[in-house]
This record gives C-alpha cells, sequence and structure tokens, in this order.
C-alpha cells in the first residue's frame, strides 16, 4: 500500500482546508486514519475510518473535523473547519491492512503540512 497525501497549506484562525490520501495497490485497508505531529510534539491520531463506516475522532477536533472515504477511489479526505493555531502540524496518512502470513500491517504517507496562523 502506497499513501500520498494532499491539500495541506496555510490557513487564518477559523479557516478550513481538506485534506486528500490516496491510497495504491493491490491491498484494500482495513483502516484508514489521519495522525499528526505538531513542533515539539508527540504524533496523535486525529480521526480514523474503519470499512465498516465507523469513525474515531480525538476529542480535540471532535465536531470540528469530520474524516470520510470513497471506497471507489480508495480514498480518505478529512475535512477541517474552524481552524485553530494549535491545530498546526504534519498530518500524515496511516493504514492498516490484515495480511495472513504477517498479521495487521501498517502503513504511513510522507504527510502534508497544514499552518494554522492566529
Amino acid at each position: 500500500v502506497q499513501l500520498a497525501e494532499s491539500g495541506g497549506g496555510s490557513v487564518q484562525a477559523g479557516g478550513s482546508l481538506r485534506l486528500s490520501c490516496a491510497a495504491t495497490g493491490s491491498l484494500i485497508p482495513t483502516i484508514l486514519a489521519w495522525y499528526r505531529q505538531g513542533p515539539g510534539k508527540e504524533r496523535e491520531l486525529v480521526a480514523s475510518m474503519h470499512s465498516d463506516g465507523t469513525t474515531k475522532y480525538a476529542a480535540s477536533v471532535q465536531g470540528r473535523f469530520s474524516i470520510s472515504r470513497d471506497h471507489d477511489r480508495n480514498t480518505v479526505d478529512l475535512q477541517m473547519t474552524h481552524l485553530k493555531p494549535e491545530d498546526t502540524a504534519a498530518y500524515l496518512c496511516w493504514a492498516t491492512v490484515w495480511i495472513r502470513v504477517r498479521g495487521w500491517v501498517e502503513y504511513w504517507g510522507r504527510g502534508t503540512q497544514v499552518t494554522v496562523s492566529s
């Protein structure tokens, strides 16, 4: 599985951005998610979506961010609204796939930068 993010950029506080991640390869991820890592901070889960439609959000983004998945295109998007300076981070796409002889295997994208100015 290869993951490629797009859609990052700079925005003022209160603005919106939409990130997109395209998953390519022969395997279909069971879970697609977005993580972020801000300067001097640990990597944290932002939002995830299981192939059954179940979603999970970090408390800090609940109500502001929305994750969606297109099964036909094998993409996962993150719509971010009411952005705050503390949302500034590198956003990384993550996927996990079950491979019978290996178990759960994780994949990471290279990330896209989101900068929110006050």
